[in-house]
């Protein structure tokens, strides 16, 4: 038997309808900040993530699903959003329209080749919204805000924000150099991949998994204290917004996030509730000041951030948020013999145009059974459509939670039923 490929799921219609609210109540939050919808291809060139991302980021180096196409060119199926956004933005000259900045959100399948865990999967859905071509706390503020905002209009109550700063192009410089002070020493101690980092990208080592109980980890530098006086200005005039409106952080000065475009303000939101897992992180993003110019367009900034679906569902359940199935079926039809069957197609067709959803049985069953169908399938009301119905035109319209009935022709059955 073909079985589905690893890493993957199947979202059945018994859970389909979670999905869609989640999906229509953080498109309202966006309407709320006036962003906008974006779609972009599911493959790209390959140079595309190699360029954006990093080529010494593990997404790159590891986890890219990464093919050859009929022409001999490399493609990739996309495992993050924010580069084929700003493709699309240079691309599409998106930086000339007047309307600054480019407000927009996305929703789409992404495809990392990782270790499967609970909430995590090689193709996974990632929310995520991108502000391009300002450069100002405000703008990262209103990310913050509508960040917080998509979590908080669930009922989500144990979350935790955490920020920093990882500077302007400047700083990062100096700080990198103090980072390799301070691990050189040792970095024998270190995963592989940390020592690989040593050199080529030493901020990722704070980023580590492997290594974070390391004790060098503890007393390793602190990016806040390279900051230059731009950046460290930048910085305090966020938090100082955030707390104007309320928003409730944690400074992490460890924070620095996986991916090689970051600048400025970096973030993570947290889950804290018992029951999520020991993988905490529901959200993630920052700025990137340098991205647009680093994919060869004009020297524009942003800011964005990604959410996962699939933790945004384990939130909720560890927190006990149930999300009802909103589908009602309005009316379930009994038939009794072939005529009443075939007159019941044509009736359930007029109910449809009506705006009513309705369904009959299909498989020629008794009336019992038909009935704990009807039941099964949270039908509000049913009728039984027989000889003796078809003759006089008038039915019984009885609802199914309390058993009454109430005696309707046929041909009014859509305005008894609304």
């Amino acid at each position: 038997m073909i079985q589905i490929p690893r890493g993957t799921q199947d979202i059945l219609p018994k859970d389909s309808y979670k999905w869609q609210f989640i999906e229509d109540t953080l498109k309202d939050v966006c309407e709320k900040y006036n962003y906008q919808e974006i779609r972009t291809p599911i493959f790209e060139s390959t140079d595309l993530f190699v360029r954006a991302v990093g080529d010494t980021t593990d997404i790159v180096n590891k986890e890219m699903y990464t093919f050859k196409d009929k022409g001999d060119r490399s493609m990739t199926l996309r495992p993050e959003g924010t580069a084929p956004v700003v493709r699309s933005y240079i691309e599409n000259k998106m930086y000339g329209d007047p309307n600054q900045p480019i407000k927009v959100f996305y929703n789409q399948p992404m495809f990392r080749y990782e270790r499967q865990q609970k909430g995590r999967y090689r193709q996974f859905v990632q929310f995520g919204v991108e502000a391009i071509g300002v450069e100002d706390p405000l703008i990262d503020v209103e990310i913050l805000s509508m960040l917080m905002a998509f979590y908080e209009s669930f009922g989500l109550k144990d979350l935790e924000l955490h920020i920093n700063s990882i500077g302007d192009f400047d700083s990062r410089k100096e700080y990198q150099k103090a980072l390799q002070e301070h691990f050189r020493p040792s970095i024998d101690e270190f995963c592989s991949d940390c020592q690989s980092r040593i050199d080529s990208n030493p901020m990722r080592i704070l980023d580590c998994k492997k290594d974070k109980n390391h004790p060098l980890m503890a007393t390793a530098p602190k990016i806040t204290d390279y900051l230059n006086e731009e950046s460290l200005s930048y910085y305090e005039k966020v938090k100082s917004q955030l707390d104007k409106i309320g928003i409730k952080y944690v400074e992490d000065p460890n924070l620095v996030r996986g991916l090689d475009y970051y600048t400025h303000t970096a973030f993570e939101l947290m889950s804290t509730s018992d029951g999520f897992g020991s993988i905490t992180t529901l959200a993630g993003g920052g700025r990137y000041n340098g991205l647009v110019e680093m994919l060869d367009g004009p020297k524009e900034t942003g800011i964005g951030f990604a959410l996962s679906i699939e933790r945004l569902l384990l939130a909720l359940e560890a927190e006990g948020i149930e999300i009802k199935n909103p589908h009602t079926l309005d009316l379930y039809v009994v038939t009794i013999g072939e005529e009443a069957r075939d007159y019941a197609s044509v009736l359930l067709s007029r109910l449809r145009k009506n705006k009513l959803t309705v369904d009959m049985d299909y498989k020629a069953r008794g009336v019992g059974a038909q009935f704990r169908d009807a039941d099964r399938k949270g039908a509000t009301y049913t009728i039984v459509l027989g000889d003796n119905e078809l003759e006089t035109g008038q039915v019984k319209l009885k609802h199914m939670a309390t058993g009454e009935e109430v005696e309707t022709s046929i041909e009014n059955l859509g305005e008894a039923i609304k």
